[in-house]
């Protein structure tokens, strides 16, 4: 095992957060196994790139001998995460977390060892409590401590509405770090608030607090707000290796150098072309996620997209209920997760962006006929293929 401070210097490296590197430090020259905890809520079925920052430095953890936990919050997803929200999040049915859990450790496991990996659900202890345990519980913090969180602060400040289940949320995520006796717990910068109530949980309980290692935020594609999901800016970790690489392809060159600091710990050459660094950059996290075959396909089908009858394209059903260009086109994009209103739809048309094998269509109105085989053009960068 390596000394504690060389260990020190490759889990700081990237890191945001840390409270604080002495504690990480006299953790590690115990020379025991640590117990590093990540928590994460199935609240959607798939994992994106921006999971990934924080996954990645469990594994570290992982790799220089320590214990990783990860804990699927099958309880906490039914409050939900109020976490930089400015409204409260729709609940989930027991039934649907229960489905998105099975694919976020399936997900999870392209990057942590799954044989060195202690998996727990917090509804483990939290089903098991009384009204009595949970009023205990939260005479542990007061409700000043609580409404120290920006995000209901903010909500207050504009008379948007907190209900009272989310101020359970850094509660009950804080217990979960006792319940594990996490020695570090890991989370995006938005989770310090969190993670820190999860110490103060542990001093309560007369436990050493866990140090707090935040990772940053990943950007999404449109290199603005975080990554997400229901902002449609995502890279999804399981994406099939031609959409992943084109979507990579996408973002910005000023966005491409944090992308390979905090995706692969590796800073782009200053001299490295622009164009072919992101090419480098898409191909090895095709490679990372799938293998080195899938990435020099997709670099093959990306230098030969003005040929798309030789490039692999994601597959497309026409719906029945709308044979309009605009319906047609409309449910296209829907297909591949990058939903268009009517009005989008339309001004893409006019202006010349749709293509049916290459013949440009600029009648919304028009019924196309469609066969198998034939390729829609949706922008410059998205086509899909008729099924």
């Amino acid at each position: 095992m390596m000394s504690p401070e060389e260990q020190l210097t490759i889990l700081t490296r990237g890191v945001a957060n840390l409270i604080s590197e002495k504690e990480l430090l006299k953790k590690l020259q115990r020379g025991t196994p640590l117990r590093a905890k990540l928590g994460v809520d199935p609240t959607s079925p798939d994992l994106h790139l921006g999971h990934s920052v924080v996954l990645e430095k469990l594994r570290q953890f992982q790799e220089l001998g320590h214990q990783a936990v990860l804990i699927i919050g099958d309880f906490t997803a039914q409050i939900g995460d109020p976490t930089g929200r400015s409204k409260t999040r729709p609940p989930l049915s027991r039934e649907e977390i229960l489905v998105n859990a099975e694919t976020y450790t399936e997900q999870a496991f392209r990057i942590l060892d799954r044989d060195k990996t202690e998996i727990v659900y917090n509804s483990e202890w939290f089903d098991k409590m009384s009204f009595s345990d949970v009023i205990q519980l939260n005479a542990r913090v007061t409700m000043q401590q609580m409404l120290q969180r920006e995000d209901f602060k903010n909500r207050i400040a504009n008379d948007q509405e907190v209900r009272l289940h989310e101020i359970q949320y850094p509660i009950v995520q804080g217990w979960d770090s006792v319940e594990v006796r996490a020695d570090v717990e890991l989370g995006g910068t938005d989770q310090l608030f969190n993670i820190l109530v999860g110490r103060d949980m542990q001093k309560n309980k007369e436990m050493e607090p866990q140090v707090a290692m935040c990772l940053p935020i990943l950007e999404g594609l449109d290199g603005v707000q975080k990554m997400s999901k229901s902002l449609h800016n995502y890279v999804g970790i399981s994406e099939p290796p031609g959409e992943m690489f084109g979507k990579i392809m996408s973002i910005s060159d000023e966005l491409m150098g944090r992308y390979s600091v905090l995706l692969l710990g590796e800073e782009i050459p200053a001299d490295a072309h622009p164009l072919e660094a992101k090419k480098a950059l898409a191909a090895k996290i095709v490679t990372r996620y799938h293998s080195a075959e899938a990435a020099e396909q997709a670099v093959s089908n990306w230098n030969n997209r003005g040929n798309l009858d030789e490039v692999e394209l994601p597959e497309f059903t026409p719906p029945s209920d709308r044979t309009d260009l605009l319906g047609i086109v409309q449910a296209a994009f829907a297909s591949i997760e990058e939903p268009k209103s009517g009005g989008d739809v339309r001004r893409l048309i006019q202006q010349g962006s749709i293509q049916i094998d290459g013949e440009k269509s600029m009648d919304p109105k028009s019924e196309p006929t469609l066969s198998t085989g034939q390729v829609l053009k949706l922008n410059k960068k998205r086509s899909v293929r008729i099924a």
